[in-house]
């Protein structure tokens, strides 16, 4: 299935938070019908809700609360796109219902959260996967493929023109030409750096000694501000080579490299692979708490291996009275088969039905 993202639509808050009721997101809302179809019948509530943190599943929320709301009135969802950090640190504070997230609770913010949800504690719940595509513009070059360690050489400085030998031998059958590599990297801090760093630091050790971090670290390269910088800039200049979500990729009509995966399989980037890297991870947390180890280095055929997975925060036992039903009714909506289908749209991969399955059921218990 290939991801596609359509039209662009403006929602302007006019209070200090996103309030995102009955209108679309900033850039990536999808105009017409829900890509599912007629949708399955919410679990309504009424009331008001206020949510904040990742930017990377704003889009997702936008859409989410649309269709809410479409089916149930008196209802009223604010979701502010501060980033993650800031979501934590609300949710924390007790301004926050609940807090998107593209990582996990440090080991000093789990208690922390945990003591704002009395006679329960704070839960991870993977709601949005993102997948991130290695975008690049070579003109007379198609369907480039890249290893790890030949990304990281690239992004590292270590190798600087088109026909290196390192991606020579990653596209044997490839014309390539002698033109320099201009690698283009977020200038601002981001999930997606922290999650591409992360990929480069688990797959290509001996190439990457950056690290892993929301900061890009390493020398050289172009800065770009945001995704949409990264990829207007891979667009406008010939030898490019940036990572951005595959939203941006899309809407740019980029071309995206193969990436392989730990069995050396050259994988394309869609939903189906990406969703297969998400079904392997590992999940470390506790009973409902769903907290995810992403395995760079899988294995797992078919499956393409840079995907970030964004998270709800919440508590699953604790919640007031007057905000329980609409959490769970909204949460609901999001991890139901037709809210994770609505994704396809948005340059999102849906859950894959093994992980959204647990993250129904989840939500189904908070209390």
């Amino acid at each position: 299935m290939k991801l596609q993202r359509h039209g662009i639509l403006a929602c302007l808050a006019l209070t200090a938070a996103l309030a995102l009721s009955a209108c679309g997101s900033d850039n990536n809302e999808p105009a017409g019908p829900s890509a599912s179809g007629s949708a399955a019948a919410a679990d309504c509530a009424t009331g008001t809700i206020n949510a904040q943190g990742s930017s990377a599943q704003k889009n997702a929320v936008a859409e989410w609360v649309k269709a809410y709301q479409q089916q149930c009135t008196g209802v009223t969802i604010n979701y502010e796109p501060s980033g993650s950090g800031a979501g934590i640190q609300a949710f924390i504070a007790g301004t926050a219902d609940f807090a998107g997230s593209d990582s996990a609770l440090k080991d000093d913010e789990q208690p922390k959260a945990d003591a704002k949800c009395p006679s329960g504690k704070a839960i991870h719940l993977p709601m949005v996967i993102g997948p991130v595509a290695i975008a690049y513009n070579l003109p007379g070059v198609t369907g480039l493929q890249l290893k790890p360690t030949t990304l990281a050489q690239i992004f590292a400085g270590k190798v600087t023109k088109w026909d290196d030998a390192a991606i020579k031998a990653d596209n044997p059958s490839a014309t390539l030409p002698s033109t320099a590599i201009q690698a283009v990297h977020r200038s601002d801090e981001s999930g997606t750096t922290d999650n591409f760093t992360a990929f480069l630091s688990k797959t290509a050790e001996a190439d990457w000694t950056f690290g892993k971090a929301k900061a890009w670290k390493a020398p050289g390269g172009t800065g770009a501000k945001g995704s949409d910088g990264v990829a207007a800039l891979v667009k406008q200049t010939a030898g490019t080579i940036g990572y951005v979500e595959l939203s941006f990729a899309e809407n740019s009509a980029l071309s995206t490299a193969k990436v392989a995966n730990g069995a050396g399989e050259f994988v394309a980037l869609n939903a189906e692979s990406a969703g297969k890297t998400i079904a392997s991870a590992e999940v470390t947390g506790q009973g409902d708490d769903l907290k995810l180890s992403i395995d760079y280095n899988t294995k797992e055929a078919g499956a393409y291996p840079i995907v970030l997975v964004t998270y709800e925060i919440v508590c699953n036992k604790g919640l007031a009275a007057d905000k329980l039903a609409l959490v769970k009714g909204f949460l609901g909506h999001a991890a139901s088969s037709t809210g994770q289908a609505d994704l396809a749209d948005l340059g999102y991969a849906p859950l894959p039905e093994s992980v959204r399955t647990k993250v129904e059921a989840a939500v189904k218990s908070i209390a």
